[in-house]
């Protein structure tokens, strides 16, 4: 119930301005989002890929407005010519939503729109040396998004997907994407969803996560696992051995914020591990799907307020 309030939080303008406006809220957005700005989000990567590898999400979504699409166009290539300037390019990728790019615009051709943009993306990104996953947001965007990841990959193979274990349908989506060369990276999805097309029992996610898993391990591409779970970790790392996969052959995947001495002691020990690295202005509901992920977020919320109260 609790998680369900959140996530319709997160689509609520009145609740957005509340947060936006109240400073006590800042310390716990800090831990989970790298700033509003393209210099303090460069200062984090430099920071993380001493030991990890990162993927940085210019954050914005549901954009409406084509100029605003374009304006995040401009952005991730801006970003993209910073990370081949400093160097960060080698240790450091970019994650992209494709309703951000277009994909939502109230236009026929919104899926060629967002289509386009994405080229822009992925074109910057060969350019500087690195690769671009395509994040995955609600159910009704699957067939879309997987459509236009296929196209990009036409011309860009390493082109990332991204694949939620809360749907019924991603065991066949992971079959069809487990070819030679394909990144995907699996998560149990942030989204709320009907019963019909998701799993919604706790216990039932985990289950559909290790059955997509497997697929994805005896496949051919380069898994990405994206869990804080450590039972899920543990069963990554048996799969991954039960199918001859060395450290480099996937990556374990953790978001900025959260269980970080985790991931230092997972990459000290020799794994590969990426940080999910989010920056900009737009951080709200990207911020509010991480409470409704994990109790855990909100009482560290709690435990803040009372501190500076």
């Amino acid at each position: 119930m609790l998680r369900t309030v959140m996530l319709a939080a997160a689509r609520s303008r009145a609740c957005r301005d509340l947060a936006e406006n109240t400073p006590l809220l800042r310390p716990l957005v800090d831990r989970f989002v790298a700033g509003e700005t393209l210099d303090a989000v460069l200062a984090a990567t430099a920071a993380l890929t001493t030991d990890r590898l990162v993927t940085i999400d210019h954050l914005g979504e549901d954009t409406h407005d084509r100029a605003a699409a374009d304006a995040v166009v401009d952005a991730y290539v801006a970003l993209l010519g910073r990370l081949a300037a400093t160097g960060l390019a080698r240790r450091a990728e970019v994650s992209v939503k494709l309703s951000a790019l277009g994909q939502a615009l109230p236009d026929d051709d919104a899926d060629k729109i967002a289509l386009d943009n994405a080229r822009r993306i992925c074109a910057a990104a060969a350019e500087a040396g690195t690769t671009v996953t395509v994040d995955m947001e609600d159910h009704t965007t699957t067939d879309s998004t997987l459509g236009i990841v296929a196209d990009l990959r036409a011309d860009h193979p390493w082109v990332g997907a991204v694949l939620q274990a809360q749907l019924r349908r991603t065991e066949g989506d992971c079959r069809a994407l487990a070819g030679p060369g394909s990144r995907v990276r699996l998560c149990k999805g942030a989204y709320a969803e009907p019963a019909a097309v998701a799993f919604r029992d706790k216990h039932e996610v985990d289950t559909s996560y290790v059955r997509c898993l497997k697929i994805l391990m005896a496949g051919d591409g380069l898994p990405m696992v994206a869990t804080h779970d450590p039972r899920l970790v543990a069963i990554a790392r048996h799969l991954a051995d039960e199918h001859g996969r060395g450290p480099g052959d996937y990556e374990l995947q953790m978001l900025n914020g959260v269980r970080p001495d985790a991931q230092r002691e997972l990459a000290a020990e020799g794994l590969t591990v990426r940080v999910y690295l989010p920056y900009g202005t737009e951080w709200y509901g990207y911020f509010m799907r991480r409470l409704a992920e994990r109790p855990a977020n909100l009482a560290f919320f709690a435990r803040s307020l009372l501190t500076r109260s």
